[in-house]
């Protein structure tokens, strides 16, 4: 089976940019047909698609954040990072990564959409 785990900073200053990994384990990242994507819950709201890379090493990016957001991945370390720049306390909320296979959701409802996930990982913008 495969997990995720995610790790970075939780706390992150105005302007400055936010990077969190998502270390994979029980599949490679380069395996066929998975998609690999970031996700974030503000407090009391719902869940918000950032992006994904995909197998091939595509990505797509929320239109509203695209200027903002870069996900990359580390084959040599089955890892997949974001990186959002710019960062307000409006961008404060649990991140997530998860995995879709042969799919991509762009608006997820629940985690249970997804194939598997993180546990997520809490992130405040604050000086």
């Amino acid at each position: 089976q495969v997990q995720l785990q995610e790790s970075g900073p939780g706390l992150v200053k105005p302007s400055q940019t936010l990077s969190l990994t998502c270390t994979v384990s029980g599949g490679s990242i380069t395996a066929s047909r998975y998609y690999w994507s970031w996700i974030r819950q503000p407090p009391g709201k719902g869940l918000e698609w950032i992006g994904y890379i995909g197998y091939s090493g595509d990505t797509y990016y929320r239109p509203s954040l695209k200027s903002r957001t870069s996900i990359s991945r580390d084959t040599s370390k089955n890892e997949i990072t974001l990186h959002l720049s710019s960062v307000t306390p409006e961008d404060t909320a649990v991140y997530y990564c998860a995995l879709t296979n042969g799919i991509v959701i762009v608006a997820p409802q629940s985690l249970a959409d997804f194939a598997s996930w993180g546990q997520g990982t809490q992130v405040t913008v604050s000086s």
